[in-house]
Formats: C-alpha cells, structure tokens, sequence
C-alpha cells in the first residue's frame, strides 16, 4: 500500500478464515496478491484507516471487497 496509495485494492477471506488475500489491480504487474495473517474484518478497518473506501461489489456472487483511496481536498 506504501508503494501505491493510489491503487485498487481487493481482499477476500474464507468466512472466519485468521488469513486474507490482499491484491493490488493494475499497473505495470498487473495483479500483485500477498497473503496476510490478518482477519478479513482487521484488514477492513486497517484500510479504512489508511483513507481507503471499501465496499462489496455489486454483483452478490463475488465475495471480495473492493477499496479505492478517498481523495484528500
């Protein structure tokens, strides 16, 4: 998140899972994905406190969250 504040990110669990995938969308790698021993409700609130808005995507099938930086006025 240091290197890319500006990126998409997504993360996703299984439910109760003590490990979440983080991934970083896009860029010159493309998707970039690291393995966090962090629970997925920790990481939500670890990235809204970084200034990232999450959300679920809108199709109800996808489990992951989305979250892109709040733009700072």
């Amino acid at each position: 998140i240091q290197q890319k504040g500006d990126a998409e990110y997504t993360f996703d669990s299984d439910r109760g899972s003590l490990q979440s995938e983080i991934c970083r969308e896009g860029g010159e790698k493309g998707r970039e994905c690291i393995t966090l021993r962090m629970h997925s409700t920790r990481l939500f609130e670890a990235m809204q406190k970084r200034g990232f808005y999450c959300a679920l995507p809108m199709d109800p099938s996808r489990t992951h969250i989305a979250c892109k930086k709040i733009p700072q006025t």
